[in-house]
């Protein structure tokens, strides 16, 4: 489990990075939804520690029953800089394998894994994604005119 301290200060922008282990379903999906919820408020990026070769189809599809498209992604490896760089560090299964640095903010979200799985378990990764990345963009103060599609 990584640690979890109090948060950044309210900044002008931030950095974040969302984690989990193939890099192709749950952090490409909060990857994409917190890049079109949060505009060019904050910097957005995603890795895996065990990179597949691409991106889970089903998560494509779920995306884009939500008028947003994932064909610019592709499955990265967690680096130790993304880590370095980001001020709020998002697992999402992968929380023991992501580097841990102090000063940074390191939240783990429970979210079901949609690999192997059917479409309407991938819809509902991406709702449940969804959801918290709106949250966590409404603490850091990241908001746009239009938060839903």
């Amino acid at each position: 489990m990584t640690p979890e301290n109090d948060g950044p200060e309210t900044k002008e922008y931030y950095t974040i990075l969302f984690a989990c282990i193939h890099n192709s379903g749950r952090s490409v999906a909060a990857k994409v939804i917190a890049e079109h919820l949060a505009g060019d408020k904050a910097v957005i990026l995603s890795g895996g520690s065990e990179p597949k070769d691409s991106i889970n189809p089903l998560i494509k599809e779920a995306l884009e029953k939500r008028g947003l498209s994932a064909d610019k992604e592709y499955p990265k490896p967690l680096t130790t800089d993304s880590v370095r760089l980001a001020d709020v560090v998002i697992t999402m299964g992968c929380g023991e394998t992501c580097p841990v640095f102090p000063g940074k903010r390191y939240l783990d979200w429970e979210i079901e894994d949609p690999a192997g799985k059917d479409l309407a378990t991938a819809e509902k990764v991406v709702d449940d994604i969804w959801v918290k990345v709106t949250n966590l963009l409404t603490e850091l103060n990241i908001t746009q005119p239009a938060n839903e599609i």
